[in-house]
């Protein structure tokens, strides 16, 4: 069985693809960290404000180690931020911690994908664990109702990174506007907030990218084997 296909020649490039958006989000996040937003707050001020704002007094803010491992949890209702964002008054501090308001704000409004994401999860976690062993023994033994499915079940989580674009797209979206509307931010830092979201938001584009093209790649596999 050759593993090599031609959907290689267009993953190659997604991989680098996907290096360069890690590596692009930070360096735009170090380079905008050294910025101070002109508001003064830290990213702990301006999620509690964005919070507060849109009725969600309850949702706490907590800080957590790392860098960039800011997130949502809509299980426990509450917003982590990293501790550079946490503490800082930068425009990617503010930046980040406002995207992660986004993501409360579509739970409060019940925002369609996010439902559909929270929806698929359970599945896709134990459809991901499962999909990779599926297709490896199946493409070594031949056994093509195992390379079946382990196509369906790594559908799954491709299905689920395609969901979740939408969702960072809107989170964001969702913050520039809320940090312009509430004065946050002035017109002239729009620039570098857009720069944070933008860069972040790539990585997500290009981790679907590649779980695509593999789909892809697994399919043609599998119709090739089939035709042998």
């Amino acid at each position: 069985m050759i593993f090599f296909t031609p959907i290689d020649f267009l993953i190659i490039p997604a991989f680098l693809l996907s290096l360069w958006a890690q590596f692009r989000v930070s360096g735009t996040f170090s380079k905008w960290s050294e910025v101070r937003a002109m508001s003064g707050m830290t990213g702990y001020d301006a999620a509690r404000r964005m919070l507060d704002r849109n009725g969600l007094h309850d949702v706490p803010i907590e800080p957590v180690p790392g860098r960039l491992s800011d997130h949502y949890d809509p299980v426990a209702r509450v917003v982590r931020l990293s501790e550079p964002v946490y503490y800082e008054n930068s425009i990617s501090a503010i930046s980040v911690a406002c995207h992660e308001v986004g993501h409360a704000i579509q739970h409060q409004q019940h925002y369609p994908m996010l439902v559909l994401r929270h929806r698929m999860f359970p599945v896709v976690r134990i459809a991901s664990g499962i999909a990779p062993f599926l297709l490896l023994a199946g493409f070594l033994f031949h056994a093509l109702n195992l390379v079946g499915l382990g196509i369906i079940f790594f559908s799954a989580a491709v299905a689920f990174q395609l969901v979740t674009l939408p969702v960072e797209f809107n989170a964001s979206s969702r913050a520039r506007d809320l940090m312009v509307a509430e004065g946050f931010i002035s017109h002239e830092e729009e620039r570098g907030v857009a720069k944070v979201l933008n860069a972040a938001a790539l990585t997500y584009v290009a981790a679907a990218l590649i779980s695509l093209l593999e789909l892809v790649k697994y399919i043609w596999l599998f119709t090739n084997s089939r035709d042998d």
